[in-house]
């Protein structure tokens, strides 16, 4: 009985299909627009909503807010930091980013684990994200140094570890060996070619065959592709255009002639300390064996140079983006570096 209902409610909507051909027309058009304009509301907002997420997840899971600081200085400068909304008696780490994206896309991995243990400062350096800007016309590692210093010293911390990734090193090892020596404790650097000589820094970036800028701040789908690619020894297997391009549009368009000037800053001069001095704090050195931007060498010529006072630990199977493809090891590590409160720790190499 109900099966001869239904065949008749087909066969009734098929004739008012082939009575009323143009409300079928209407009907098929309006579901396409519909499926339109859900992929243009996916491509426009993906990134935008991962952020979102990001922020939401450090105000109110982690208790994380951003503060805006105007820092002291002839050229007008402002540093974002995202610091814990009540006071706590846990060590008080800094970590630094590199150029592969602001404070939150960089730790997104770390921040929870991390902040379990640590009353946790996370600037957005300057020119990276919307709210870290300056007037001054100096683009050095000093200077972002000196910059990250200021802030600490704002928000009432005298006394910090710091960590720093790729770009994020060089600018830890130089508030380590300067601006900040009285006031940095410990020291993690994380595959930071701080180490490499001028030379050494020309002839990587040679091996990009194309501009530095054109491979570390991307304008395409395909020259992020290629940087991820580059970056990680395990990338996501599925890395659509329109995902691309959202990613551009949020974390390489805006300020992009600043960052620009910051990388060929960095190729001429590094840490901007010629020669570079070894560090009178204990360092962690952190690299991943599978890093094709800084290769393994360098974490080696680094802990050399450092002496009895570094360790080096390689973990494998990870690439440059080592704080995402190795994310439990170097939370493991950070924590139990600066937590250790042991007047000589075990030296060398893992």
């Amino acid at each position: 009985m109900q099966a001869r209902a239904g065949s008749a409610a087909g066969a009734a909507a098929l004739a008012a299909t082939k009575q009323h051909p143009a409300a079928a027309s209407s009907l098929f058009a309006l579901l396409s627009l519909s499926l339109l304009l859900l992929r243009l509301l996916l491509r426009l907002r993906l990134a935008a909503f991962r952020d979102a997420a990001l922020t939401l997840h450090l105000l109110a899971r982690l208790r994380i807010r951003p503060v805006t600081l105007r820092l002291p200085g002839p050229h007008a400068t402002t540093l974002r930091v995202w610091c814990p909304a009540s006071p706590s008696g846990k060590p008080p780490p800094l970590l630094l980013h590199g150029f592969g994206g602001d404070a939150k896309w960089t730790w997104a991995r770390n921040l929870a684990a991390l902040s379990r243990s640590f009353h946790l400062y996370v600037p957005d350096l300057v020119f990276f994200g919307s709210h870290s800007r300056s007037a001054s016309p100096l683009r050095s590692v000093a200077f972002q140094a000196r910059c990250a210093a200021d802030a600490m010293r704002l928000l009432g911390v005298g006394r910090y570890d710091v960590a720093g990734i790729s770009y994020g090193g060089f600018v830890a090892y130089r508030m380590a060996a300067v601006e900040a020596r009285e006031s940095v404790a410990r020291v993690v650097i994380m595959t930071s070619g701080v180490a490499a000589t001028v030379q050494e820094m020309g002839e990587l970036a040679a091996r990009e065959e194309m501009a530095v800028e054109e491979a570390l701040l991307p304008d395409s789908a395909a020259g992020l592709r290629r940087l991820v690619h580059r970056s990680m020894h395990r990338p996501p297997p599925w890395l659509p255009d329109f995902v691309l391009h959202d990613f551009i549009q949020l974390m390489f368009v805006d300020q992009r002639k600043e960052r620009t000037e910051l990388l060929r800053e960095l190729l001429r001069s590094g840490a901007g300390i010629d020669p570079l001095p070894a560090l009178t704090q204990k360092t962690l050195v952190l690299w991943g064996d599978k890093d094709q931007v800084f290769p393994v060498d360098l974490g080696y010529k680094l802990h050399r140079h450092l002496g009895k006072k570094s360790r080096l630990e390689i973990i494998k199977d990870a690439g440059h983006a080592l704080q995402l493809e190795g994310a439990d090891k170097v939370n493991s590590f950070i924590k139990s570096f600066f937590l250790d409160e042991r007047d000589e720790p075990e030296f060398g190499t893992t």
